[in-house]
């Protein structure tokens, strides 16, 4: 199965990354999405992180019963900080019956070459990019391994959720039903 892995903090799922998730089974040949939610990306601040475990719970709770998605915790085992090249070693030897490809923002490719060993990633696996508001061109966007879709052009950010919250605006709408409701129980992003 050709699997489609979507890294992210997920500090909170939104309906945007559910949009690009829904969009790349439907428009690729990519056949599932993982969500692999990473515990620190090297190139993010930690501390506005919420806990890994309720991020998951929070990416759970998007995909409810969809066999189209699924989310995966791989990193949490991992050494830290999480290292795209460390994970896709391990998901390749533990799931040698899947295909694996990257799915990453535009504004991602242009920053590649600051990932770990970004070059074998790229020798290895396909990436899938889809349009980030204001990204630049990318050297890499005409490698034989970069697929560029026509997914829609996502302007919300896990950011702009956490901001809003923080000023007490309704961003229910922006938010998966399911995880709006655990927001709100939980009075995340508020302090």
């Amino acid at each position: 199965m050709h699997i489609g892995l979507f890294f992210g903090s997920f500090n909170p799922v939104h309906v945007g990354h559910m949009v690009l998730a829904n969009y790349m089974v439907e428009f690729t040949d990519i056949e599932k999405v993982w969500f692999v939610v990473s515990p620190h990306n090297p190139l993010k601040n930690k501390k506005s992180l919420l806990d890994q475990n309720q991020r998951l719970h929070m990416v759970n709770l998007a995909i409810g019963d969809s066999d189209l998605f699924k989310s995966n915790s791989i990193e949490f085992s991992l050494s830290q900080p999480s290292y795209t090249i460390n994970t896709l070693a391990h998901l390749n030897e533990k799931f040698p019956q899947h295909t694996f490809s990257l799915i990453i923002g535009q504004d991602n490719l242009s920053s590649f070459h600051k990932w770990k060993n970004y070059e074998e990633i790229i020798k290895r696996f396909k990436l899938y990019v889809y349009p980030r508001p204001n990204a630049e061109a990318s050297d890499l966007d005409l490698h034989k391994n970069v697929i560029m879709t026509e997914a829609p052009l996502i302007e919300i950010s896990s950011t702009f959720i956490r901001n809003a919250l923080l000023e007490k605006k309704n961003v229910s709408f922006f938010v998966p039903e399911s995880v709006w409701n655990y927001i709100d129980e939980m009075s995340f992003y508020r302090k």
